[in-house]
């Protein structure tokens, strides 16, 4: 019987280990795929914010090492409204930073970017600066994502 009582205290004492200190759980986790709801760019003092509810839809997916966005117009008659790119990215902790490799501009490939990650509940918060020189880009954006199940 004390055996058992001492197997059970022990199993009892894993399950309540703080999970913080496994850094793999405390890790932010990105893989899969989300869509973007809405996008704010903040540029030379003026802010635009846009609903990514209505009329245009886009993703992002995340695997191991690699990421991909796809956005285009749900409006049937709007055929020039699809956009694409995709990339390598390194994550740690909560500093994001992407290196995109495909885009139909190519004055945006072969840049880096870095961004703030954060993660509350099924939202993806992505803020940072995006500049491109070549295409007259100096901006801050700002992201949020829901995680498509």
């Amino acid at each position: 019987m004390r055996n058992i009582l001492m197997l059970l205290a022990v199993l009892f004492l894993f399950s309540c280990a703080n999970k913080d200190g496994n850094k793999k759980d405390s890790a932010l986790n990105i893989q899969g795929t989300w869509q973007l709801l809405s996008a704010t760019t903040i540029e030379n003092g003026n802010s635009q914010t846009t609903d990514y509810s209505g009329k245009v839809k886009m993703i992002k997916l995340f695997n191991n090492t690699h990421f991909a966005f796809l956005k285009h117009s749900l409006d049937p008659k709007d055929s020039t409204g699809f956009d694409a790119g995709g990339g390598t990215y390194v994550l740690k902790g909560d500093d994001y930073a992407e290196h995109l490799e495909y885009y139909k501009d190519k004055n945006w490939e072969d840049k880096h970017f870095k961004f703030k990650l954060s993660i509350h509940h099924d939202t993806l918060i992505q803020k940072g600066v995006e500049k491109v020189e070549k295409a007259g880009v100096d901006r801050v954006i700002i992201e949020k994502y829901i995680k498509i199940k």
